[in-house]
């Protein structure tokens, strides 16, 4: 009985391996080498993200890592489609989606492929978002544009539009499957920790903005 529950469990497994291999794919770390023969983590920020990959290797490369890392979250929800051994509820259903998503969002901060140094996740988790919230995604872009496009600040408007999530959520869309309103609140919560230094430097003014000159 014991073997057959484990095989029945097993794909779900091997997803969430996928999921976290998927995450680990180190976009920003890999562009810097493949076109300029650095390590992106030896500069800038020391951050192998987007943001970091826009400051050191310009805001085209950087665009295309941020939209890389964010597939990968796209990708790695979507396993949930690819073996879904029927969940009975959408509950659980989101759920796996979240675990899967999660996976990938520690394995960019954690890559495999990248000695386990990676970036902070947002980009992944811009991908989750976009696919369990695609209205609220929209909105929240649209409050990371303005600040950003304001200030130059890629993590103030990264920060705002996180914390806007669950009020947009919740309150806007009256979304109430309790899994997607924790995901929310995690999120919220998650991106101004990861950005605790980004917050000193905005405090003490010496927070690197982004020049589009480059």
């Amino acid at each position: 009985m014991m073997d057959i529950q484990f095989a029945d469990h097993l794909p779900i497994l091997l997803m969430v391996i996928v999921a976290y291999l998927l995450g680990s794919i180190p976009t920003a770390l890999w562009a810097g080498k493949w076109w300029y023969g650095l390590d992106i983590r030896e500069h800038g920020s020391g951050n192998a993200g987007a943001t970091n990959a826009m400051r050191v290797l310009g805001p085209i490369l950087g665009s295309a890592v941020l939209l890389i890392d964010a597939l990968k979250g796209i990708a790695a929800v979507s396993l949930a489609l690819v073996v879904n051994t029927g969940f009975l509820s959408t509950g659980w259903f989101v759920v796996y989606q979240l675990l899967l998503g999660g996976m990938a969002v520690l394995g960019h901060v954690f890559p495999l492929f990248a000695s386990f140094k990676g970036g902070k996740g947002i980009a992944t988790l811009i991908g989750i978002t976009f696919i369990l919230f695609p209205e609220a995604f929209l909105i929240c872009l649209v409050i990371f544009l303005a600040v950003f496009f304001s200030t130059r600040y890629v993590s103030l408007g990264s920060m705002a539009a996180a914390v806007a999530l669950p009020i947009v959520v919740i309150w806007v869309k009256e979304v109430t499957l309790l899994p997607k309103i924790i995901f929310t609140i995690a999120v919220a919560l998650f991106v101004p920790i990861t950005h605790l230094n980004n917050i000193r430097r905005l405090m003490q003014g010496k927070e690197n903005r982004i020049s589009f000159k480059k």
